[in-house]
């Protein structure tokens, strides 16, 4: 590790990375749990969501109202997020104010409330949240794809949750899921920025350690079995537009194979943007797949991508059908580009471009002190922070035959779920 990052772990089990970096008078605070909605089984779906909302209702130190604008007074942003693996709550602020960030996030660690009027206001805007995402097509299209791409382990659900679910979930299941996973030994807190190790790590042992440790949370072991068969689904739902998306079947982040996938949906769709919040921003316009099936009008647009899960997930393709087109027209379009990288070789000169692009994306993604601190904890949360140095180095040594071996082995029919969005032509009321 570079020498200006340390890594330590307190006596109650709470992991701390602390990166130096001067070039601004900023730092950027994160802390992870190791909770998300693969944690999760019916009638529970959503609630680590619902509780990271809770998480912005106050402390009996720091009431709502104080928390946000204290925040804001001392020109600081705040935010927090949900997903499969994990939940996390950032503060980036001038240097001098980081202490505020500090012990809002113990304090919330600990303390904070689960007032019975305040979660239920919160339950009715989340329920309102997931009502209205039903009338999104790609949302109504992709919760049934993973639906059906995983029957048996719990990333079988969308992080918000399923309606029922919010329905009936209590003030008390929120306290009780709270009290199981936001303990120092299920947490990494991340900082970069302006600041001196020794003084900053003294500091958070001061706010941090004295919170006891927690039982081992539980973790659901439930693995996917191998695909039988190609899966396909329709949906049927409001608006104009014809949908169609391709999802396989791929490894954890933390596979080897990964980092050749990675080159293979640089070369197929563009890179993705690993980093779920800043950076990213390479044209796709070049890809193989905008090529085939946006310049020849099959579709008239193309996203692609993976995330970085604790266990194996999806590479999605996703694509806006062209009007003229019908989606069997399309979907015979990208499976005879898919054919093209398994059959033989990409040249190496190729395979050279679609590393080179996703390298830049990565640096995008890395550009400042909010994103290096990001970093500290995400990959903390599926791997380690070694994943993330050691990234770009892996990248550069992925081959023809690297890139060749995985399509054919992670890009086939039988491994993958194939689902259709067909309009209806009305608005859901």
């Amino acid at each position: 590790m570079p020498n200006n990052l340390t890594k330590t772990k307190l006596s109650n089990g709470l992991t701390v990375l602390l990166k130096e970096i001067h070039s601004a008078p900023l730092i950027s605070s994160w802390a992870w749990y190791r909770v998300g909605s693969r944690d999760e089984v019916p009638p529970l779906t959503g609630i680590s969501h619902l509780v990271e909302h809770m998480q912005f209702k106050g402390t009996p130190n720091y009431p709502a109202s104080l928390m946000e604008r204290a925040v804001a007074r001392d020109g600081g942003m705040w935010n927090a997020f949900t997903f499969l693996d994990w939940t996390t709550f950032f503060e980036t602020m001038p240097a001098d104010k980081i202490d505020l960030a500090l012990r809002l996030e113990a304090d919330r660690m600990l303390n904070s409330i689960f007032d019975e009027k305040e979660f239920l206001s919160e339950r009715t805007v989340v329920i309102s949240e997931r009502e209205g995402n039903e009338n999104e097509p790609m949302f109504l299209l992709n919760e049934a794809i993973q639906q059906a791409a995983f029957r048996v382990h719990s990333y079988h659900h969308e992080v918000i949750g399923d309606l029922a679910d919010l329905k009936t979930m209590t003030r008390d299941d929120l306290y009780r899921h709270y009290k199981t996973y936001y303990v120092p030994n299920n947490a990494v807190i991340g900082l970069a920025g302006d600041f001196e190790t020794e003084a900053m790590l003294a500091r958070i042992r001061e706010l941090f350690e004295s919170i006891p440790a927690g039982a081992t949370p539980p973790r659901l072991a439930r693995p996917e079995p191998e695909s039988r068969g190609e899966t396909r689904v329709t949906v049927e739902g409001p608006g104009e537009t014809v949908y169609l998306e391709a999802v396989y079947h791929i490894p954890a982040a933390s596979h080897p194979d990964f980092i050749p996938l990675s080159v293979l949906d640089s070369l197929l769709a563009g890179p993705s943007n690993l980093n779920m919040f800043g950076g990213g921003g390479i044209s796709n316009k070049t890809s193989r797949l905008y090529r085939a099936l946006v310049d020849k009008e099959f579709a008239v647009g193309l996203s692609a991508g993976s995330n970085t899960t604790v266990d194996p997930f999806l590479y999605s393709i996703s694509l806006t059908v062209h009007p003229g087109r019908k989606p069997e027209e399309t979907l015979a379009a990208l499976d005879a580009e898919i054919e093209r990288v398994q059959d033989k070789l990409v040249s190496r000169q190729e395979i050279k471009r679609a590393i080179k692009q996703a390298r830049a994306n990565f640096a995008y993604g890395t550009d400042n002190i909010t994103n290096q601190a990001f970093w500290l904890g995400h990959a903390e949360m599926f791997a380690s922070y070694d994943w993330f140095e050691s990234y770009l180095e892996k990248l550069e040594k992925v081959t023809p035959k690297d890139v060749l071996r995985v399509a054919r082995q992670y890009f086939r029919p039988q491994s993958r779920v194939v689902g259709t969005y067909i309009p209806t032509g009305k608005e859901k009321k």
